[in-house]
């Protein structure tokens, strides 16, 4: 089977930044994306979803290594100093290269 290697860029972050959180990274290269809505805590805190601003959510997106790079820069740069998120990085494989 033939394998292309990718990284899949997850930010989990609150549901108000959804919608500039797409546009980012479709801007920024990214090919398509997957929200979903989460919940979790930490030492920090919990958030439960009880209410619509305590609402979080989980953004994927699998692209090319530069492309993830560029969008996670973006988030850490314009985000990060104001709102809670999570930001990580996973090597993935995928099959059609063409949709990444």
């Amino acid at each position: 089977m033939d394998k292309h290697a990718r990284k899949m860029l997850v930010i989990i972050t609150e549901a108000l930044l959804e919608k500039r959180l797409v546009a980012d990274s479709l801007r920024l290269g990214a090919q398509g994306y997957t929200v979903h809505d989460v919940r979790g805590g930490s030492r920090l805190g919990t958030r439960e979803a009880l209410w619509e601003a305590d609402r979080s959510i989980e953004v994927k997106v699998i692209c090319t290594a530069e492309v993830a790079d560029d969008i996670a820069r973006h988030v850490m740069t314009q985000y990060a100093p104001h709102h809670s998120l999570t930001v990580f990085f996973s090597d993935v494989e995928v099959l059609r290269p063409g949709k990444y």
